[in-house]
């Protein structure tokens, strides 16, 4: 029976969209992109293998044109959408409305070849109004779309396979450039290094607590004999003292202790009041880049997590797509939103008018609305039925797009100054007279010192020629703080604020960064790696332009302006790639030039040693003599927990001393009569009892928990730590419970023999060394969760012949499935509720196939590995003019040649 097969990308998404289509259509999934350039030398064709480009997967000599493959992931679920084809009468492309979605329809479109009628069906939300909508005003392929996106693949495949090997060669192996990646890299360590320059500056203050009729209120010191008081804004960052030709009075310890006993006897005037009522005006809609901060700053999500669980609630329907820069709200959301505000809050809640906002960006993705609930009227978050992370982030999109429809809030900032002798103390408050919009939401900050605006801070009533009592008067000494490292919120807006990049790029362009080694996340900050100076320092020096924020940013408007066909793509890729100037010639040029041993080696001001780059990470290297005359070159690796800005003389001269001198004991263990030494290795303080000998070849070991610093360790602390795990008791069940330590931490285990144990981690409040019985037992009756705190999702169940249980869980890198210590990762497109027992037996099995293969592979054959994963491959298309539109034809003759596009 003939039917309308529609594509779409993911299985939750055809699942939804089935819901809202007549009988006779037919939904499948091509789970995400079914063809791109290869990702390594096993995908090359045997046409292309030999040839120069081939390793590009781009013919440079060939007017760029990209060789294409499927993997071997896709050539399943290309057969499949194939034989969902035949019977078809129409075929409609529904992937997402974007660039990205516009290239999968097209590379569809050349794999399957089809002979039926082929339309675009594109919508922005996954409501039945919007799907029947969509049905009716299909359309052609957009070739435009198609092209940029085609453009940026190439040019990102341009600039990461050339600046790679030479990072390999010149660094270290498996490092990668990228057009965004590399700047946002050098944004991060351009900031670690203003860290390590600064010195901080030291200056004191007085606080007072008031009283006026009964009623408390702060007040902070401003003046002292007229002349103003130093702040930390008036410290010079890279010496520590104040800026030259600042008027301002830098108060002493003793000066402020001395001022301090003086007001406290003294009378205190109120010398003026003053009341400024202001308005504040909700902030617009959310964009990608804007929620990503958002999600960063209040629910700690990153990047990537954030844009997964948005792409889950688009495709159940739940919130319009979430890859865009608009701010603009259709006049169905502007309804609704206001439907919401009468209906929660009252009409005194509204903004007069429905309230637009207009986009700023720079450079405007091709979706036409911002991220907001979907549907004519918007489901409260407690309607929706969702829960965790999907409910917290829907509640935020909620949150927000209600409260761009709603009234201002009107404040009164208060402001009073009162003197007590010479000393001049001002108290600010903030009084709420219509809350307005705050009512539904108030924006975060990346200032983690700043309070929530929404918040309000009462003054008492105060009038000129009041003397209110002082009840305390405390000197605070402050220390000037260095600049705060990024957080993936801040980095996201100073991308985004320099045009680097693209919103809907940036969640893989800071999971790259930090996959690669580039960055470590502590806490919420992004702290460069000593491998991201070298690499930084390398291309600062040798290839300036590419790591230029300002040169980035015009290149991404140039990709923009190809995209609207104001700029030929191939003068601009030639112009950029060859010639004397072109980034080919460049690195073949500069490549002689380059001394690895420099390249590796990062020299830190204040350091007599210096950091070099190695096999196994970054160490320490100094000259010393020894105790015979002779010098020597002493390597020390560097433990990871210390960073590029943190690293001082002190801390690396011990390093080298306990590496030169072997280590220094902390004490003797009664117990066995060996020495006890406080070690550092590459991943952190340890302890050891005895040394490394013939007789002794592996002694006991114990890494000092989280938080735990080593200059107060005890050699109480080291004995317990070394006696780990230790018995607690019997469990009420049978079998014994343990405390101990292992790589993810602290944790209690039960064991019930048999092999079959039952681990929790241990909480925040939680020491290893002292947690008892009861504590243990309440652990083991929580839920268990995965690595990272992680729940599962959903239990899979235990396959035939097997004694444990496969679960799905949601990872920082995507879905993944688990059994024992053996993970898979999901393919793209592939959801929790979509997944098999069988599916997922074929996923473990294959990754565990995997892992024995690459161990054995990499031993006996590292140059293979090398090639393998230096050559992208290449594949022509099958098609060189595609089953399009005459638009296509159009654009052929326009651009001489079509490249055949995929961007990733």
């Amino acid at each position: 029976m003939a039917h309308t097969l529609v594509i779409v990308e993911s299985p939750t998404k055809a699942k939804t969209i089935r819901g809202f289509l007549p009988k006779g259509f037919k939904v499948e999934a091509s789970m995400g992109h079914v063809r791109d350039l290869p990702n390594n030398a096993s995908e090359i064709p045997a046409s292309a293998k030999g040839q120069k480009w081939a390793n590009l997967g781009v013919n440079t000599d060939a007017d760029f044109e990209p060789l294409y493959v499927v993997p071997k992931d896709k050539k399943k679920t290309v057969r499949e959408l194939k034989d969902a084809l035949k019977g078809a009468d129409q075929l409609l492309l529904a992937t997402d409305e974007d660039r990205e979605g516009e290239s999968i329809s097209w590379h569809l479109l050349q794999l399957l070849a089809p002979k039926v009628p082929v339309k675009r069906m594109v919508f922005h939300e996954i409501t039945k109004e919007a799907i029947g909508k969509a049905l009716d005003q299909t359309r052609d392929l957009d070739m435009e779309l198609v092209h940029a996106q085609e453009t940026r693949r190439i040019l990102d495949r341009l600039v990461g396979y050339t600046l790679s090997p030479l990072l390999w060669k010149k660094v270290a192996w498996g490092l990668s450039a990228g057009r965004v990646q590399s700047v946002a890299v050098r944004l991060l360590v351009q900031r670690e290094r203003a860290r390590r320059a600064f010195r901080s500056g030291s200056y004191w203050d007085l606080k007072a607590q008031l009283e006026q009729s009964g009623s408390a209120f702060e007040a902070k010191l401003t003046h002292v004999g007229g002349q103003r008081i130093a702040t930390g804004n008036d410290f010079d960052e890279s010496t520590g003292g104040l800026k030259a030709g600042s008027a301002v009075r830098l108060l002493s310890e003793s000066e402020a202790k001395a001022l301090a006993e003086s007001v406290r006897t003294s009378a205190w005037t109120v010398d003026a009041v003053e009341e400024k009522p202001t308005v504040r005006k909700p902030v617009p809609p959310f964009t990608t880049s804007t929620l990503q901060q958002e999600a960063n700053r209040k629910l700690r999500l990153s990047a990537r997590e954030t844009m997964r669980c948005a792409q889950g609630l688009y495709e159940r329907g739940f919130i319009t797509y979430m890859r865009t820069d608009s701010v603009h709200l259709s006049d169905q959301a502007i309804n609704a939103s206001r439907n919401c505000v009468e209906s929660l809050y009252g009409k005194e809640y509204l903004s007069k008018g429905p309230r637009q906002f207009s986009t700023k960006a720079r450079n405007a993705q091709e979706a036409h609305e911002a991220i907001r609930p979907s549907g004519e009227s918007f489901r409260t978050p407690g309607e929706t039925g969702l829960d965790g992370r999907d409910l917290a982030v829907y509640e935020l999109i909620w949150k927000r797009t209600v409260a761009s429809q709603m009234a201002e809030a009107r404040l009164t900032m208060l402001s009073v100054d009162l003197s007590s002798g010479e000393a001049s103390f001002r108290a600010s408050g903030k009084r709420i007279d219509f809350p307005g919009f705050f009512r539904a939401y108030v924006e975060g900050s990346d200032d983690p010192d700043a309070a929530l605006e929404g918040q309000e801070v009462l003054l008492p009533a105060l009038s000129v020629g009041d003397a209110p009592e002082p009840k305390t008067v405390e000197p605070l000494g402050h220390q000037t703080q260095p600049p705060a490292r990024f957080s993936e919120a801040s980095l996201v807006k100073m991308l985004e604020k320099e045009g680097i990049g693209r919103p809907s790029t940036y969640a893989s362009i800071i999971g790259t960064i930090v996959d690669r080694g580039y960055a470590t996340l502590l806490g919420n900050a992004l702290t460069p790696s000593f491998t991201a100076f070298a690499v930084t320092a390398l291309l600062e020096e040798h290839f300036p332009e590419l790591v230029d924020t300002s040169f980035t940013a015009r290149m991404e408007n140039t990709l923009d302006e190809i995209s609207h066909g104001k700029v030929q793509w191939l003068p601009y890729l030639e112009g950029f790639f060859k010639g004397d100037e072109g980034l080919e010639n460049q690195v073949q040029q500069r490549e002689g030039d380059i001394d690895p041993g420099a390249s590796r080696t990062i020299d830190l001001e204040g350091l007599s040693s210096v950091v070099r780059i190695g096999r196994f990470g970054a160490y320490l290297e100094a000259k010393r003599v020894s105790d015979d005359g002779e010098e020597e070159l002493i390597k020390a690796t560097l433990p990871r927990e210390i960073t590029p800005a943190d690293l001082d003389e002190e801390q690396a001269e011990l390093i080298l001393k306990q590496k030169a001198d072997g280590p220094e004991a902390i004490g003797e263990d009664p117990e066995t009569g060996d020495l006890v030494y406080l070690l550092f290795g590459q991943y952190g303080p340890y302890v050891q009892r005895g040394q490394v000998s013939d007789e002794n070849p592996k002694p006991k070991r114990a890494s000092l928990p989280k938080g735990q610093k080593p200059e107060d360790l005890t050699l109480e602390d080291a004995l317990g730590l070394l006696r780990l795990p230790r018995l607690l008791g019997e469990h009420p069940d049978g079998g014994r419970i343990q405390a101990g330590l292992g790589r993810f931490g602290p944790y209690v285990v039960w064991d019930k023999g048999k092999g079959e144990k039952d681990y929790r981690s241990l909480k925040g409040d939680d020491d290893v060394l002292a947690v008892g019985l009861s504590r243990a037992l309440e652990l083991l009756a929580m839920p268990k969760r995965g690595r990272g705190g992680r729940t599962a999702l959903k239990d899979l169940g235990k396959p035939e012949g097997s004694d444990e249980t496969i679960q799905v869980y949601d990872g920082p890198y995507g879905l993944y499935v688990k059994q024992g210590k053996v993970n898979a990762s999901l393919p793209e497109g592939k959801g929790a509720d979509d997944v098999t027992l069988e599916e997922a037996v074929e996923l473990l099995a294959a990754k565990a196939a995997s892992k024995k293969g690459g161990r054995k592979t990499a031993a006996k054959k590292p140059a293979a590995k090398k090639t393998a994963a230096k050559k992208p491959a290449a594949k022509k298309p099958a098609a060189k003019k595609p089953p399009a539109t005459t638009k296509t034809g159009r654009l052929r003759a326009s651009a001489v040649r079509v490249i055949k596009p995929a961007d990733s």
